[in-house]
């Protein structure tokens, strides 16, 4: 199986440390807002990097860390603490507001099929693995206090730093990608552990060498909890390209300068933007969704999930609901197609029979296994439910391999859940039901028209039952 390492810039063949483990950890939510679709992309593309890597093979320990202590708003050291943000605008406590937008991040990923991690690591949890971190890397040189500000890493005592990004450090400015820090030998350094200030009187702090009320920087979780579960070197990192520049270059440092091992991770996995009709995505905008949102439109996660899969994971991809609705309109013929053969054949999991129906798997899986070319694999899907060549059993079969990477989920379609049907939308079904049933044919039209505003058709079946149905106008 082969990768694109940000850190060649090119694609490589997975060779694990220890065959066949792979350790990857995730970069994983800030949990001070909601999980929009930006979020679902990247996370759903890890899934499928690791049910892929575990079809390949590999033994995979899946970790994913959950940042619920507030970093600062910007890149560099200053700016508003995340948590405590979050916290203002929802009249909560910075613990509440933690606990609650990490289960609503989880009932996101349940919601569209995502594998929960091996470990999901809270940066609370592991306050003492950061602080020994920090207290290395200051034993060793490579960290200085700022009196009144917190310690800082010496990037000048690092001959690589800014490897994975191919920074020139030399030409790096204050005051323009990164903010002034009154006491920064250079301007890259950067915060390792941070010192409440007067007045602060911040929610999340705890004792350490330097300070008695104090809180670690933002990029010390994630290399310190790495390394506690995959160890000092492990195989894949996954983020987003936002992370490239800082917060991966960052990690790196204080890793491979706490240890003295390199490389830290071989192959750093980066996912790009998701666009909403073609802009970035804001509140401000209006353009900023969940899948809350997704499912109240009529839309199920798994059309979501066929959308995602539909563009190479190091590719921009725009999302309108025009798109959507496409994906929604062939995830219901994948699922209607899946259902017949269910139907037809049963539940047990079948075997390829032809040599074509062998070739078409080696094609879809070479795909999968070349840099994750999901949209070549979808391809190949597709060419699989048209080619009149192939029996209705290899068919079956190819659907429920393919399934194990793409995880739609087909394994549990039942006949009336191809599509995804809102609670307002299945209260009116139901009381359309009863309607029917007392012959109370008036209001089961009047529930059929309320139903088909809210953009669904219902037909009639034999023996009183009802099928629905997302409109195509």
């Amino acid at each position: 199986m082969q990768l694109f390492t940000t850190l060649s810039r090119s694609v490589e063949l997975i060779t694990p440390i220890t065959t066949p483990k792979i350790g990857l950890y995730a970069c994983g939510f800030t949990v001070y807002d909601y999980t929009h679709l930006g979020h679902l992309r990247k996370y759903t593309m890890d899934d499928i990097l690791v049910r892929t890597l575990r079809h390949a093979g590999f033994e995979v320990t899946f970790v994913q860390n959950v940042t619920d202590v507030g970093h600062l708003s910007s890149d560099a050291d200053t700016g508003e603490d995340k948590l405590e943000k979050g916290a203002k605008k929802y009249g909560k406590s910075v613990w509440d507001v933690a606990r609650e937008f990490e289960d609503y991040f989880f009932k996101s990923m349940d919601s569209m099929g995502n594998l929960r991690p091996d470990v999901s690591c809270r940066a609370t949890e592991h306050i003492v693995e950061q602080l020994e971190m920090v207290k290395t890397l200051e034993q060793k040189g490579f960290a200085y206090v700022i009196a009144g500000d917190g310690v800082y890493f010496d990037t000048s005592k690092d001959a690589d730093y800014g490897k994975l990004a191919q920074l020139d450090v030399s030409k790096q400015k204050e005051g323009a990608r990164v903010d002034r820090v009154e006491g920064k030998r250079n301007p890259s350094d950067f915060a390792l552990w941070k010192f409440e200030r007067p007045g602060e009187n911040r929610a999340m702090v705890w004792p350490s060498p330097w300070a008695e009320r104090s809180f670690p920087g933002w990029h010390i979780e994630c290399s310190a909890m790495a390394m506690k579960y995959l160890g000092q070197q492990f195989e894949i990192h996954t983020g987003g390209i936002d992370h490239i520049p800082v917060h991966h270059t960052n990690e790196i440092a204080q890793a491979e300068s706490a240890t003295g091992k390199v490389p830290f991770v071989k192959y750093w996995v980066h996912h790009n933007f998701l666009r909403i009709n073609g802009e970035k995505m804001s509140k401000s905008l209006g353009n900023f969704f969940t899948i809350d949102a997704v499912v109240e439109k009529g839309f199920s996660p798994q059309a979501l999930r066929l959308l995602f899969a539909s563009a190479h994971y190091r590719s921009e991809l725009n999302f309108t609901w025009e798109n959507l609705a496409g994906a929604q309109t062939a995830w219901e013929k994948l699922a209607t197609l899946f259902l017949e053969l269910k139907q037809e054949l049963g539940d047990s999991k079948e075997e390829l029979q032809s040599e074509l129906a062998h070739e078409y798997a080696k094609r879809f899986f070479d795909h999968m296994e070349n840099d994750l070319q999901t949209s070549e694999a979808m391809a190949t899907l597709w060419a699989v439910l048209k080619d009149p060549a192939l029996s209705r059993l290899d068919k079956y079969a190819l659907l429920q391999d393919f399934d194990v990477v793409l995880a739609f989920g087909l394994d549990k379609l039942t006949r009336g859940k191809a599509a995804a049907i809102p609670d307002s939308v299945q209260k009116l079904l139901d009381a359309r039901l009863a309607a029917r049933e007392a012959q109370d044919w008036v209001r089961a039209d009047h529930l059929r028209l309320e139903i088909s505003k809210l953009g669904f058709t219902v037909g009639d079946e034999s023996g009183g039952k009802q099928s629905i149905k997302k409109s195509t106008a």
